[in-house]
């Protein structure tokens, strides 16, 4: 195959049962037939809870939050994005029932939260041990400063809209600020799950250790 294996993951463990490697983190049934699951290296034939457990050693210090009013088909793809780039959490407001399918299974090693209300999100972010996180909205308004030249806090909720209508008017007034990409073409706005992906690697930038467990592939 000239673009890689023509199956993802690896196969069972060589050797059989008696080969297998000791520890919690491993998985019975992935050792005995294989794993085909979309994750690092780092953690083939590990259960879900022990991954989940090893990157809750190493979450940043970021959040996400998306509206979820209209059903978004962007929320999964957010939520995948969060997992890459480690979210400490990912915040749904609104409808408890989101889009899964662009999250690719990610939501499985990501801690998602729902709130209500963007007045119940804010409540939540200002009781978080360490002191309250600050909530900034993503959207294209007016009077909104510019991601590019912002220093980034280290705690921070990144919160995104909609796709289309962009954050609604409770949210507005619940940030604590409100930032835009900037855009040089002809579309008024880009596409959410993409403006989430751009904040987030804007907090990586600025605050992720890249000397340690950042993969590149």
């Amino acid at each position: 195959m000239p673009h890689g294996p023509a199956e993802v993951g690896v196969g069972p463990w060589p050797g059989g049962p008696d080969a297998w490697p000791a520890g919690d983190q491993y998985d019975a049934a992935l050792l005995a037939e294989g794993d085909r699951r979309n994750v690092v290296d780092r953690y083939r034939y590990w259960s879900v809870e022990a991954i989940v457990a090893d990157l809750d050693t190493r979450r940043h210090d970021f959040h996400v939050a998306i509206e979820n009013w209209q059903h978004d088909f962007n929320i999964g793809t957010i939520v995948r994005s969060a997992n890459a780039f480690l979210a400490a959490e990912v915040h749904i407001v609104g409808n408890r029932r989101w889009n899964r399918r662009g999250a690719m299974v990610t939501d499985r090693y990501q801690h998602v939260r729902h709130h209500p209300t963007v007045e119940d999100l804010a409540a939540y972010l200002s009781e978080l041990p360490g002191g309250p996180v600050p909530l900034l909205g993503i959207d294209n308004l007016p009077g909104s400063l510019h991601l590019e030249t912002t220093d980034v806090p280290r705690r921070v909720c990144f919160l995104f809209g909609q796709e289309g209508p962009g954050l609604s008017e409770a949210a507005r007034e619940a940030c604590d600020g409100t930032f835009s990409i900037a855009q040089f073409g002809s579309t008024r706005s880009i596409n959410a799950s993409a403006a989430a992906a751009i904040a987030m690697h804007s907090w990586v930038r600025a605050h992720a250790d890249l000397s340690g467990d950042a993969w590149r592939g």
